[in-house]
């Protein structure tokens, strides 16, 4: 049980994560390595379980990034009760970290940080990942929040829908006119094409969709890794691309790109998930991203 393990051994395994080694979390917590690592091994032997990988830096297994997160969400609940009952730090603002998809950073998620109470006192810190492994930092621990296109709740934490983001296939027109003469199922593979990063299979997908369910994109592609620098190359003409809708209009109104397949937008369902913790900074951040998300997405079925 959770209530069984020693909070001090649990806070030193944070320390060794985020200081990335024994010697450094030593000199954080202000005691001797042979400390540190007595700690974490002792830790280690009542879980029964190997807690980190001793690598440079120094990373956790799964069974230790279930303690690091743990050992994260008590920190929080600490300084939160300190705040309430006016101790030291109190008056401090609140650090929320948060993990946001390029493509709502871009469009619509910056408008909750508008909507964010004067109380408490929030500092977001907002790390970008993909929508598909935004989860991924939430079940780390390293973040207390996610926009997350999993609907699977992450241990410890709750969910709930935000909206859809609706993509449109689109390019230059000079551009379909050079390459995309012909059926779209036909020439699209074909094309140069812009992806995001090396993990962004969004355009290969539409392809797929396409065909029926083979085929990919063209190799000759484009890495843009911006939300902002991919909309402005398919734009330029370096390829075709999936564009967040609010960022297609407005190419479209300036007459900038041409949509591909007008009856084939493609919408992602986005979540919120965030840690089961009675915190006020974090009902608050939680609210207002709902109330941005309400205001841009697409309302889910």
């Amino acid at each position: 049980m959770m209530s069984d393990l020693p909070l001090e051994q649990v806070r030193t395994l944070l320390a060794v994560v985020d200081e990335g080694t024994f010697d450094a979390a030593a000199a954080a917590l202000h005691v001797t390595p042979s400390a540190v690592s007595q700690r974490v091994k002792a830790l280690e032997q009542r879980t029964g379980r190997v807690l980190l990988l001793r690598t440079k830096p120094v990373k956790p297994t799964e069974s230790g990034a279930v303690l690091v997160r743990f050992a994260r969400q008590l920190a929080r609940l600490e300084r939160d009760a300190r705040g309430e009952l006016g101790l030291s730090g109190a008056g401090e603002p609140t650090l929320v970290p948060v993990a946001v998809n390029a493509d709502s950073l871009a469009t619509w998620f910056l408008g909750a940080l508008t909507r964010l109470p004067r109380q408490p006192r929030i500092c977001l810190d907002l790390r970008r990942e993909d929508e598909d492994h935004t989860a991924a930092l939430l079940r780390e621990g390293l973040v207390m929040a996610a926009v997350t296109s999993s609907a699977d709740p992450v241990p410890g934490c709750s969910v709930r829908a935000l909206g859809r983001m609706r993509y449109l296939a689109v390019a230059r027109p000079e551009f379909t006119e050079r390459y995309l003469r012909g059926p779209l199922r036909e020439v699209l593979p074909g094309a140069p094409v812009v992806v995001f990063d090396r993990r962004d299979d969004f355009q290969d997908g539409f392809v797929r969709n396409l065909l029926g369910g083979s085929g990919t994109a063209s190799a000759l592609r484009h890495y843009v890794p911006t939300s902002e620098g991919f909309a402005e190359a398919v734009a330029a003409g370096l390829g075709w691309g999936m564009v967040p809708e609010p960022q297609a209009t407005a190419l479209l109104r300036e007459g900038r790109v041409v949509q591909l397949a007008p009856d084939r937008p493609v919408d992602v369902p986005l979540y919120w998930q965030q840690w089961k913790l009675d915190s006020p900074a974090l009902v608050a951040v939680a609210r207002a991203v709902g109330q941005a998300a309400a205001g841009a997405l697409t309302a889910s079925p």
